[in-house]
Order: C-alpha cells, then sequence, then structure tokens
C-alpha cells in the first residue's frame, strides 16, 4: 500500500483539489496502476479533513475510470487492461443546473412516458395480452412480438425476418449473449481501439482477452485486422460499423466486404453492433448481409423508444439459435412478456415512429449547433447521432478539463473508459448531445466548453 499523501492548494472544494492530485500522480506516476490508496480515514487525518471529502473524491475520481474500489480491500490505481468504471448511469446529485452530456441516452420528451401509459392500458383492456404477461413463454420471445418488430425494423432500413431474432432485455444483454455463446474462457476478441465500454465490461466478466485494432477517419483498419490474424486470429469481431462509439466515424464500403472476407479466411464471428440508431440515408451495407452466415446483429429500442423496458433483438443464424434459447434460459428464462407487449402496443399504435421522427429532427437540429459552436476545433460525429467527438487543441488535458467543466455543472466522458488494452488514452472528450434536457442547456454547455478550450491551460512549474 502507497502512503502517497498530496498537498492540497488553500482554495476551492477539497474533494475536487484531492481528484485533482490523483490525476496529476498517475500523470506523473507518482502512482502507478495497481497500487493501492490510502485508507480513507488515513488519508482523511493527513489532510485535515473530514472521511466523507475523502470518499466523496475516491468516488468522483473512480467515476472518471481513474481507480476502481474494491469491495473488502480498498481502492487501486486501474492498471493493465482498463476497466469500465466510469460506464455507469448516474444518480442525480440534486444540481439542477448541471447539464449532463456523459451519457447517450434519447432527448427527453413527454411522449415517452405519456405513450408507456397508453401502451399499458391498452393492455389491461386485452384478457388475452394480461394471460401472456403472467405465463411463461418461449426463450426467443414470442412470434408476435418477434413478427412485429422485425416488421418495424424493416420499415427503420434494418431488414430482418421474425424466425432469425432473439428477443433481449437490451442491446447490453444482447452483447452479452453474443459473447457467451460464441467465446470460451481465455480466447480472444477484437475491437476497435476505441469502443463501446459495455463490450470491455462484457469481455472482462467472462474473461475474454481484448485485442485491440487502429481506428482512423473510415472506420475500423481492416488490414491492421487481417495482421493481427495472421499471428493470432481472434474468435470474434465486435464492431459498430455505422457509427463507432465513441468517435462516430463510420466503416467505409470497401472495408466492410473486406472484414467480411476476411471472417470467412480466418473463421471468426462478426457481432455487429447497431444500437445506435441512424436513418437508412446514413446507414452502410450490414455486415450481416455480406456475411449472414456468421454475423450476429444487435439492435434495441432503448436509444428510439424508452430504454426503461429493456427490450432489444439479436439477430443470429440458425445454428446459433439453440445456443443462445439455451442461454437466455439459464440466465432469466425470457425476456419478461409485459415490456416486450408494451412495445409492440407502442410500436403498432404509431406512436413509436411519430417519436422517432421527432427525435431524428431533434438530434440534426442539436448536431448542427454543435458543429457551429465547436467549428474551431477537430470534431467528428454523424449528423443523426447522439454523440460528437473532439479532439482536445495541444496541451490540454481531458481530465482536467473535466473537472474545470464540472465546477461549472457540465459533465462529459473522456476517452478513458473507451480504450481497448493498456495504450495511452487520447486527450479527447465524448459528448452527448442528445442527453441535454433541452437545447438551451446544450447551448449552455457548448458555450462553456469553448470558453474552456480557449482559455490556455495553467500548468504550473514543478520542477527545475
Amino acid at each position: 500500500m502507497t502512503i502517497w499523501v498530496p498537498e492540497l492548494p488553500e482554495q476551492g472544494p477539497r474533494y475536487r483539489a484531492i481528484v485533482t492530485a490523483i490525476t496529476e500522480a498517475i500523470h506523473r506516476e507518482q502512482l502507478k496502476p495497481g497500487e493501492r490508496l490510502p485508507p480513507q480515514r488515513r488519508l482523511a487525518d493527513a489532510l485535515r479533513v473530514t472521511v466523507g471529502t475523502v470518499s466523496r473524491a475516491y468516488a468522483e475520481a473512480e467515476r472518471q475510470g481513474l481507480v476502481e474500489g474494491r469491495v473488502g480491500s480498498g481502492t487501486y490505481v486501474h492498471g493493465g487492461e482498463r476497466t469500465s468504471v466510469a460506464f455507469r448511469q448516474t444518480t442525480p446529485d440534486g444540481d439542477e443546473m448541471l447539464v449532463d452530456l456523459s451519457l447517450s441516452l434519447p432527448p427527453p420528451h413527454p411522449d415517452r412516458p405519456q405513450g408507456l401509459g397508453e401502451a399499458l392500458a391498452d393492455i389491461a383492456r386485452d384478457p388475452l395480452a394480461l394471460r401472456h404477461a403472467v405465463d411463461y413463454q418461449h426463450e426467443q420471445g414470442m412470434v408476435r412480438h418477434r413478427e412485429v418488430l422485425a416488421e418495424w425494423m424493416t420499415r427503420l432500413g434494418i431488414a430482418v425476418d421474425a424466425e432469425e431474432l432473439v428477443i433481449t432485455q437490451g442491446g447490453q444483454h444482447g452483447i452479452f449473449l453474443a459473447l457467451q455463446a460464441l467465446a470460451q474462457p481465455g480466447e480472444r476478441i477484437a475491437a476497435s481501439m476505441l469502443t463501446y465500454p459495455g463490450l470491455i465490461c462484457v469481455a472482462q466478466q467472462l474473461h475474454l482477452k481484448t485485442l485491440r485494432v487502429p481506428l482512423d477517419e473510415a472506420g475500423m483498419d481492416v488490414e491492421a485486422l487481417a495482421r493481427l490474424c495472421a499471428q493470432q486470429p481472434p474468435r470474434l469481431v465486435y464492431i459498430t460499423p455505422d457509427q463507432n462509439n465513441p468517435t462516430g466515424v463510420s466503416l467505409s464500403e470497401s472495408r466492410r466486404v473486406r472484414l467480411a472476407e476476411l471472417a470467412r479466411e480466418h473463421d471468426f464471428w462478426i457481432v455487429e453492433d447497431g444500437v445506435q440508431y441512424l436513418p437508412p440515408e446514413e446507414q452502410g451495407t450490414p455486415l450481416y448481409r455480406l456475411a449472414p452466415e456468421r454475423t450476429l446483429y444487435l439492435f434495441s429500442t432503448s436509444k428510439v423508444i424508452a430504454g426503461g423496458l429493456r427490450i432489444g433483438t439479436l439477430r443470429a443464424p440458425s445454428m446459433l439459435r439453440e445456443r443462445l434459447a439455451t442461454l437466455q434460459r439459464a440466465q432469466s428464462w425470457m425476456v419478461p412478456p409485459l415490456m416486450a407487449e408494451a412495445v409492440c402496443r407502442w410500436i403498432d399504435s404509431g406512436a413509436a415512429e411519430r417519436l422517432l421522427d421527432w427525435q431524428l429532427d431533434e438530434i440534426a437540429a442539436r448536431q448542427r449547433l454543435a458543429r457551429e459552436r465547436l467549428a474551431s476545433f477537430r470534431i467528428s460525429g454523424q449528423p443523426h447521432g447522439f454523440h460528437v467527438w473532439l479532439e482536445l487543441p495541444a496541451g490540454q488535458r481531458a481530465a482536467a478539463l473535466l473537472e474545470q467543466l464540472e465546477r461549472q455543472h457540465v459533465r462529459v466522458t473522456s476517452a478513458e473508459p473507451f480504450c481497448v488494452g493498456s495504450e495511452p488514452a487520447p486527450q479527447a472528450i465524448r459528448l452527448c448531445v442528445s442527453a441535454a434536457r433541452s437545447r438551451e442547456a446544450l447551448t449552455r454547455a457548448l458555450d462553456t466548453l469553448v470558453a474552456l478550450l480557449e482559455t490556455p491551460p495553467d500548468i504550473p512549474w514543478r520542477t527545475l
């Protein structure tokens, strides 16, 4: 255990000063990966602050992905394979001024709770639907539910057949099912060097080794993947081809074709994540059409209808459906049919399509707003995507910027939780423009960010 005790400035919130000190100590390698921080009471005594102050600082450092709290053991600096501790739903902290752009959430709209209420009222008037809701159902999901979802996905530009689908409890559950069905503990999977933290978390839970593949403006570097396959072919490749999370870049058509060829050549599976929905004009050729026999496609209603209902689908080749059904049965037997019925009623009524039309217009307006405000900086993202990726100007550090933004009631995400492997995280941030309560709140957050980016960083001298 380290005996690290930082020096804190005289002014400002003490817990924030501790977080800053942890950040700087990690960058200067005074705190090394895997080292244990001092117990909270010991550090509180050394700094002459309350235990609650240290506890709050450690919690914030964990949210930023700097450290990891282990029950019964203590708090440790992250090291080796990064974990996704910064990827989780935050609880409201009572800050009414806070503009939280850290999570990929659909824009708020009164039609979401109202639509659920109408769907539930409709179900309550249907004795057969109520009976199905309280009975056990097939692991793959009720036939009617799969038919409604398949028809709707096809209208959205994702052509699938009902018999291909397994209903899941959202996209994250779909990732878990796919990886559990395809890979054994210790096997290798590949993903872009920056990828969805939920994938990293599942790989860790299933004890899979994640290989990083370079990423550029045309998406995953498929030729780099080919070189990787020549040395150590992965069991599967996870990819979000229409918009990488977090950078928003799209996989080029030529790379999609090449990826399908590589999958056949080296006998690996493709897990294609389409949860972050884009309209048909911004979609590329789905990988499940290029290599249908070895591609699993993930979709979810969480980003387009309501995240709390946890209804998604996993499109899978016929050879895998029984395996997926067995895993579903072992985990939860089935997805609650009441939730699937509510989503299907929402779709049948036409309310889901009207909500999605509004959402696409709203996101497009927010993306234009972000691009106007951030025109002087290097950004990427899709016109109807939830997030914007911002590369910081030279001299700016993401950890310090996150702390400055938090002081001004703005929250974003650094690159840290998206990194595969142990390479240093790029100095960049992800802003989820969709998550702001309103365009006015988003404008205030963007103006705050621009003001900080245009202010030269104050880097104190620490040596002679």
